[in-house]
């Protein structure tokens, strides 16, 4: 099971003896020399699964620990050990919450028992909140599958941020799970239980923005037939997540620059301002700093929401996570008879492709395999447009958890020759050929005739998600069509008749 191990004692003896003891059993063991610094790492929002606490301490002993931990809901199970072990002890430690507590000097047989215990009580208490998080819609950072050192630091710096009450700016390209991000640090703040309200802002119709986000009086423009309250209001003393904020017209940004500085909203039609206490969350996959240097985004209202930023890394960048997350989808498909298990082969090869759509794309693919499958396993041959692009570049039958490198050849073997290189290599997510196949540089032309078409392909002839994704506007991305004589519908060349 995962997750550390925390050591609170103040005798550094005593720490070096159960540091010694955790580790052997193949636990990560976090020491503490006092319970103000054992509180603090319960605190910091690190991996903890199990806490072992000395009940006399100086400062801050170890009840008060345990009381602490009651008052700020942090249910990690404790294991107290005591040098007097007298029943009154242990009946108050128990009372404060404790799992189970060991007598100074304790065999490390004894300590890995209450380990082991505590491990299996704390797996199936936390798998029940989960449960119960999610129903009430309650997510915290606990429950965000990752094992990669890139979310290591997305993780600290969203529990920081949920004890305060800043404006944050997740950052991240589109798919990488902002919003899983923004709902933990909901979650894990004192606004838990209050509302949390998403505004996709790039969804939004220009012309009803402000009636969305401020809301309306009835009759204040053509088929207001009902008074609206606006999302504002909507998320008063909770939190307000604006999706995609950076998609927001400048005559919108004026307004929620005064909403946000003055905690105060004009309902379009109002005679006078609604106050509301909320929590601003925004996110965006663009590069605001360049949106503010073309005039697209307003520099007050970019520092104003750009308090405290979170860059969400792409899943490419954290492939460490991609069996977590597999298996978890696998869980999530609603079919007759949903496969249980997914073959090495096809992890591997899942691991090696790039994910342009991160995490939404991976579930998209692991919910069609999973429909598609017929047996109890997933395997490669459920993942063909992924294999097509990824046969080749990887050797599936490599073990994993050995790294990328090619395998070590035998020498008693009689070496292989490797079989020739196609003349046009085939164009695969962040491999675009460089030379033709002459071996000269291609003409920009070319590769950007090629970049077109393969976004077309990608985003399904969506012509206006392809210029967005290619930096271009829709007439420019036509005009280049039918420059290159590409049917803009179909995505293919255009045949010419001559006379």
């Amino acid at each position: 099971m995962s997750g550390s191990v925390l050591i609170v004692d103040d005798d550094p003896v005593q720490r070096r003896l159960l540091e010694a003891a955790v580790s052997k059993f193949g636990h990560k063991a976090v020491v503490a020399d006092g319970g103000e610094a054992g509180l603090r790492a319960l605190d910091g929002g690190g991996d903890i699964s199990v806490a072992i606490l000395d009940l006399s301490m100086p400062g801050l002993d170890g009840i008060g620990v345990l009381r602490a931990m009651r008052e700020r809901d942090i249910r990690v199970p404790v294991i107290v050990q005591t040098a007097q072990g007298g029943i009154e002890t242990v009946v108050q430690a128990m009372r404060h919450g404790a799992f189970d507590f060991v007598v100074k000097p304790a065999s490390p047989e004894r300590i890995q028992s209450a380990i082991t215990g505590a491990l299996k009580v704390g797996a199936a208490e936390g798998e029940t909140r989960r449960v119960a998080r999610r129903a009430a819609g309650i997510l915290t950072f606990r429950d965000l599958l990752t094992r990669s050192p890139a979310m290591e630091r997305v993780l600290r710096l969203g529990q920081k941020a949920a004890a305060s009450r800043i404006p944050i700016m997740i950052e991240g390209e589109s798919g990488v799970g902002k919003e899983m991000v923004a709902r933990a640090i909901q979650g894990s703040s004192d606004r838990r239980t209050k509302p949390f309200v998403t505004v996709n802002c790039g969804a939004i119709p220009e012309n009803l923005v402000e009636s969305i986000l401020f809301g309306h009086e009835k009759g204040a423009f053509t088929g207001a037939t009902d008074r609206h309250t606006g999302k504002f209001v909507e998320a008063h003393e909770g939190t307000l997540f604006l999706d995609e904020v950076g998609d927001l017209p400048l005559d919108a940004q004026v307004k929620l620059l005064r909403a946000v500085q003055e905690g105060e909203v004009d309902p379009v039609g109002g005679r006078q301002t609604v106050k509301v206490d909320i929590r601003l969350i925004s996110a965006t996959h663009r590069d605001l700093i360049q949106q503010v240097r073309d005039g697209k985004f307003r520099e007050d209202l970019f520092y104003r929401l750009n308090v405290f930023p979170i860059l969400v890394p792409p899943l490419r960048e954290r492939r460490e996570d991609i069996p977590l997350l597999v298996k978890h989808f696998m869980k999530e498909v609603v079919v007759d008879h949903p496969p249980r298990n997914i073959s090495d082969r096809a992890l591997s090869l899942l691991e090696a492709y790039d994910w342009p759509g991160n995490i939404r794309q991976l579930e998209n693919a692991v919910f069609r395999a999973s429909v598609l499958c017929e047996g109890d396993m997933l395997t490669e041959e459920e993942f063909p447009q992924i294999r097509a692009q990824v046969e080749g570049t990887i050797d599936l039958d490599r073990e994993r958890g050995t790294g990328r490198e090619p395998p070590v050849p035998n020498p008693d073997e009689a070496p292989v020759e490797a079989p020739a290189q196609p003349s046009e290599p085939e164009l695969r997510p962040g491999l675009l050929p460089m030379l033709d196949a002459r071996g000269h540089v291609r003409a920009l032309s070319a590769a950007e005739l090629e970049m077109i078409r393969f976004a077309i392909e990608h985003y399904n002839g969506r012509m206006s998600e392809v210029a967005r994704r290619l930096g271009i506007g829709r007439s420019t991305l036509y005009r280049k069509l039918r420059e290159y004589g590409i049917d803009p519908e179909t995505g293919r060349a255009v045949r010419v008749e001559t006379a």
